[in-house]
């Protein structure tokens, strides 16, 4: 049973009916309004059936429906005393029989419509046999007939021509454009032969004009293949690169991971998704159905002018105070169970909604992150396209980066340092030019004079011994020199550190207070913060509450109020019956005979003799008529003969009287003589 009301709720809330139950709600429905709901169903299916249950008689309802029900092929379960339980439990609109008929109509409702659209034209008429009698009648029931089985037939042609999926409209157009190329193409044909046939050898150009247009079809088809196997490879080679970055992406991930860090983030992702998938998105398809309805809702209404509008603010303020004073009324109660029901639920009120805010925050984050993937993957698919070359990622960008800024700072300076060397060069070996030729100048006169004293080589060994002096005291001035330097830089960064850290000391001690001083700020924002979430969490609880509690109000008082006006009206028509009752027993036990005669009764039994009466005298006429109808048509033939005979003898008297007169007509004994 439960499976049942499951399945009913879920189609009625669904379209076209759109009634928005849950199990609680439609079981809870009073017999009338289920009994509107199974009216609502059958409407669906026969839009003969809109009927407002409250303005129509309970007989004529059960009437109405068990009428419809036996064209659908509804079969209660049971026998024959079930069957009038049946009928009884429609009437007062019992669950039990009203529940397996809703269940039954929203499993097979578009066969169901299908069926009482064929029932109106299908059910076929009783007519009793003493009227079948008459020709009239007969011919009329059998034209009858016939139109039912060419609808049959009909209607299977047109089942047959939906599920072929073809559309006459379209087939007619299609049918007319080809006829149109094939004239067009018809004349230019005819155009061309005229043509060719004055050309010699148009057979031979025409059989090789026929080979030349084979072969450019299959020049067609080859390029078309080609092309296609270019897509297919294009896409594998896409594909291939969309793995094996995902498996370069996976062996990075799990390079570093340990089995159990893997198990605990798919399971992170699994709580994740289940989340997703059991609780977020069901709540915002309803929340987005709700809206849905709300909005057609509104449009469906008329439009609202300015005092409409007044008239609403007005109401939402009256029913604003009224829920304000509801809240003062509970928070004066304070009852203490409910205080510390109200802190759990803020708890778990602010808990689920951190947790959607999370949701959501991680589910834009993913879409982000799969937009600059595929943003990733085209670029680099179009730098690899561009230059045929791996594109760097992460961190090995960065380091690419990174060294090439180094190099290009070494590069500016190496390649200043080259210029000022080519600059000294230059200068250097001008110099050393003008020096050489000056050397060569003097070595030639000290040759020359070393010879004429007789000391030839002396200044050679002298230049020696004075080289291997001066190296000497150079490496010595280098040692030297050295030593002080390490010495003065040491010295340096001693005072520079010591000042450095007399400098920073009353920073840190000033650093170490306001650390103190931020984590009690921090320790008392995040106290104001609970207290602010939970006393928000139980205003929003309470007014939830209130809220329902106000709809509940309200559709008890719709409720209520139906069933009241309900009544009232069931009394009057019952009163007016009642009445009506009196009247004609008064009118029927009385001696008086004009009051016997007032009886709707004796009305009736009169109004039924003379109908009789008035059925017999038109058969008799009708009888009488279908007699004469031969003779008279004879009649009528003859009357029209010798009209149209009287009327040729006016036609030749007239001719006679405009002619020249040629002879003389003499009448004698019924003929008619010419005399020339």
């Amino acid at each position: 049973m439960s499976d049942q009301i499951k399945f009913i709720v879920d189609n009625l809330n669904k379209e076209p009916f759109r009634k928005s139950y849950n199990l609680i709600t439609f079981d809870s429905l009073e017999p009338m309004q289920l009994l509107q709901v199974l009216n609502d169903v059958l409407a669906e299916i026969d839009p003969k059936q809109v009927v407002d249950i409250r303005e129509e008689m309970p007989e004529q309802t059960a009437k109405r429906m068990l009428s419809l029900l036996g064209i659908l092929k509804y079969k209660p379960p049971g026998n024959a005393t079930d069957m009038s339980t049946f009928r009884q439990g429609l009437v007062i609109g019992s669950k039990p029989v009203i529940y397996p008929v809703l269940h039954w109509l929203l499993q097979r409702t578009n066969e169901l419509k299908k069926r009482a659209y064929l029932a109106r034209f299908l059910i076929k008429l009783e007519v009793p046999n003493e009227f079948l009698q008459d020709e009239t009648v007969a011919d009329t029931n059998k034209q009858y007939e016939e139109l039912m089985e060419a609808f049959k037939t009909l209607h299977k042609e047109c089942e047959q021509l939906k599920t072929s999926g073809f559309s006459t409209a379209e087939i007619r157009r299609d049918i007319s454009a080809m006829e149109e190329e094939k004239d067009q193409l018809i004349k230019r044909v005819e155009r061309l032969k005229k043509r060719v046939e004055t050309v010699q050898n148009h057979q031979r150009m025409l059989k090789i004009a026929r080979q030349l247009r084979v072969e450019k079809e299959r020049e067609e088809f080859l390029a078309q293949q080609k092309q296609e196997q270019k897509n297919q490879l294009f896409h594998a080679v896409q594909r291939l690169q969309r793995v094996q970055n995902q498996l370069k992406s996976m062996r990075h991930a799990a390079a570093d991971a340990k089995p159990e860090s893997l198990m605990k983030r798919l399971e992170e992702e699994m709580k994740f998704n289940s989340y997703m998938v059991t609780e977020k998105f069901p709540k915002e398809i309803e929340n987005k159905k709700k809206e849905l309805h709300f909005l057609q809702k509104v449009v469906s209404e008329p439009a609202m002018g300015h005092s409409d509008l007044l008239e609403l603010e007005s109401k939402i303020n009256e029913i604003n105070t009224q829920i304000n004073q509801l809240i003062e009324k509970k928070m004066l109660r304070n009852e203490p169970i409910e205080g510390k029901l109200s802190l759990y639920r803020q708890q778990a009120s602010i808990i689920s909604r951190k947790k959607e805010a999370k949701a959501e925050e991680l589910q834009e984050t993913k879409e982000k992150l799969a937009s600059l993937e595929r943003e990733v993957s085209v670029k680099t698919n179009q730098a690899r396209e561009f230059d045929g070359t791996e594109v760097l990622k992460g961190d090995e960008f960065k380091r690419y980066v990174s060294k090439l800024r180094s190099k290009s700072t070494v590069f500016k300076k190496k390649h200043q340092i080259i210029a000022e060397f080519k600059a000294e060069f230059g200068l250097l070996q001008r110099t050393e030019e003008l020096l050489k030729q000056r050397l060569e100048n003097i070595q030639h006169q000290l040759q020359t004079i070393e010879e004429k004293k007789g000391i030839s080589g002396y200044s050679y060994t002298q230049e020696e011994l004075e080289r291997v002096s001066a190296l000497k005291s150079e490496v010595d001035e280098m040692k030297g020199r050295t030593l002080d330097d390490m010495s003065e830089m040491v010295r340096k960064l001693n005072s520079l550190v010591s000042e450095k850290k007399s400098a920073l000391a009353p920073v840190i001690k000033e650093l170490r207070q306001l650390r103190q001083k931020c984590q009690e700020l921090t320790q008392e924002c995040d106290e104001k913060k609970s207290q602010y979430d939970s006393c928000a969490a139980g205003l929003e609880s309470n007014r939830s509450k209130l809220e329902q509690e106000v709809r509940g109000l309200r559709e008890e008082c719709l409720q209520e109020e139906s069933k009241y006006h309900y009544t009232n009206c069931m009394i009057k028509n019952l009163e007016v019956q009642l009445h009506r009752a009196v009247d004609e027993m008064k009118a029927y036990v009385s001696s008086d005979q004009q009051e016997k005669r007032k009886a709707i009764r004796e009305q009736y039994t009169k109004n039924i003799a003379e109908q009789e009466n008035l059925g017999k005298k038109l058969r008799e006429k009708q009888k009488a008529v279908r007699e004469s109808h031969g003779p008279n048509m004879k009649q009528v033939k003859m009357w029209r003969d010798f009209e149209q005979l009287m009327e040729c003898k006016k036609q030749c008297f007239l001719k006679q009287q405009n002619q020249t007169s040629i002879g003389q007509v003499i009448q004698e004994g019924g003929e008619d003589r010419l005399i020339l």
